[in-house]
């Protein structure tokens, strides 16, 4: 992806401007300190590093302990995915995830702006080795000594999920990060903390979401036009349902929504029950937490919107009994699921396979429970460059491995896509057997 950030922060150069290397513990993403005094420098330990324009914290999303998993930034918790440990290597340093022992590193060591930064197998390699230039206090650039570009937040999203990058170095608040020693996290002081912070994560970063229960809705109310919502809905776990022209129960495409979402909305603790017409649509950035829906009708949910830097996010909640997909993303941008459950379903999540304008989308499924019967979690468009990314996957009852993990297809913007294959990859299906857990 091109950038507009075409210029570098101007950085001092003579030697008495460079801090002494000092020794810090953990391994990690290289970082060389550039700052005018070796005091600065961040004193030996584990860190969180909050991102100066969002407020969120550099995280392995699904605490993953995979390779090749992009990093993204999520409200602080102090969680072991967003604690990094500094260590000196060389003429810098590294930062190392402290719930997989992997490096943040360029992704296939390169120098082009908008690469994904993810974690990596510590290899010490120039693509892991970083600087630090600060900008003020316990801020800084941190700056890949292999390509010169500086950890970023794609697009500069203040939204939980976007994904970090590497760009060109300028004064844009999204390539700067404030470093908090481990236990002193930097919370927004509007987000509460963890209930417990000394309860260990769980040490195995597969484990399903604790429940598998379904909700029991308090009281049920009857839908019979499209609830438009501009900022928050909590439902209260109500069920809702359809009625009069949302209450067909019909399949068929084009069937309004039951609540559509503006841009930004939020959506929360609701049920959807039977008929559910066209789900929740869109129309942007959305954030839709512990929504159930418990028979699908056409889609669950569909998400539009024509910025790449769109991120929408699911949080918790499940769907059954859809026939044929449960999302359906038809924008550009990316969609992350988390803590999510599904059974009975076609397909989890399908790209538009023959939208009439075309985007590259981007899917993270994380920590979700997946139940037979099903087709596929997830299908993406290679030519138009999607990707799917997993992490934390718990599949039950498919003893005979039915279920597709990331199929592909040729996608296209009139006709029917072309299914050209299935299974892990590099560039599009973006996972490894360790993040699939099968329980029969």
């Amino acid at each position: 992806m091109s950038t507009r950030n075409t210029h570098r922060a101007r950085r001092g150069r003579t030697a008495a401007s460079l801090a002494a290397a000092t020794a810090l513990i953990g391994g990690g993403l290289t970082v060389v300190m550039t700052t005018g005094s070796a005091s600065a420098a961040p004193a030996a330990g584990s860190y969180t590093l909050k991102n100066a324009n969002s407020g969120l914290c550099l995280t392995v999303p699904g605490a993953s302990a995979s390779a090749g998993v992009q990093l993204t930034q999520d409200a602080c918790t102090g969680a072991a995915a967003q604690t990094w440990k500094l260590t000196a290597s060389g003429s810098g340093y590294t930062l190392t995830a402290a719930n997989s022992a992997k490096c943040a590193g360029v992704r296939d060591a390169s120098t082009s702006a908008g690469k994904p930064v993810e974690q990596q197998n510590c290899a010490g390699t120039a693509t892991q080795v970083w600087k630090l230039t600060q900008v003020g206090g316990d801020t800084y650039q941190v700056i890949n000594s292999n390509g010169d570009k500086c950890l970023n937040v794609k697009d500069s999203s203040k939204a939980a999920g976007a994904l970090v990058q590497q760009n060109s170095c300028d004064s844009v608040t999204s390539k700067r990060w404030t470093f908090a020693a481990s236990g002193t996290v930097p919370t927004d002081p509007t987000t509460p903390p963890p209930t417990d912070p000394t309860t260990p994560p769980p040490t195995d970063p597969t484990t399903p979401p604790p429940s598998s229960s379904w909700p029991t809705a308090n009281g049920s109310q009857a839908v019979s036009s499209t609830i438009e919502v501009s900022g928050t809905y909590d439902g209260g776990m109500k069920r809702l349902y359809g009625s009069g022209a949302l209450g067909s129960g019909d399949q068929s495409e084009g069937q309004p929504p039951m609540i559509r979402l503006a841009d930004g909305a939020t959506l929360q603790n609701v049920i959807l029950g039977a008929p559910a017409a066209d789900g929740v649509h869109c129309a942007g950035a959305c954030t839709l937490k512990n929504v159930w829906w418990e028979d699908v009708g056409e889609d669950a949910a569909t998400f539009r919107g024509s910025s790449a830097s769109t991120v929408r996010t699911i949080e918790g909640g499940g769907a059954r009994k859809a026939s044929d997909k449960v999302f359906q993303h038809n924008g550009a941008g990316t969609l992350v699921i988390r803590d999510f459950q599904v059974e009975d379903f076609g397909k989890l999540v399908r790209s538009c396979g023959n939208c009439s304008t075309q985007y590259t989308r981007h899917i993270q499924i994380l920590n979700t429970k997946v139940t037979a019967p099903g087709d596929t979690l997830v299908g993406i468009n290679t030519n138009y460059g999607d990707t799917a990314r997993f992490s934390g996957i718990t599949i039950h009852r498919d003893s005979g491995r039915d279920i597709d993990i990331c199929t592909k297809y040729r996608g296209t913007t009139s006709g029917e896509p072309t299914k050209i294959g299935t299974g892990p990859d590099s560039t599009n299906c973006l996972y490894s057997t360790s993040d699939i857990r099968y329980v029969d």
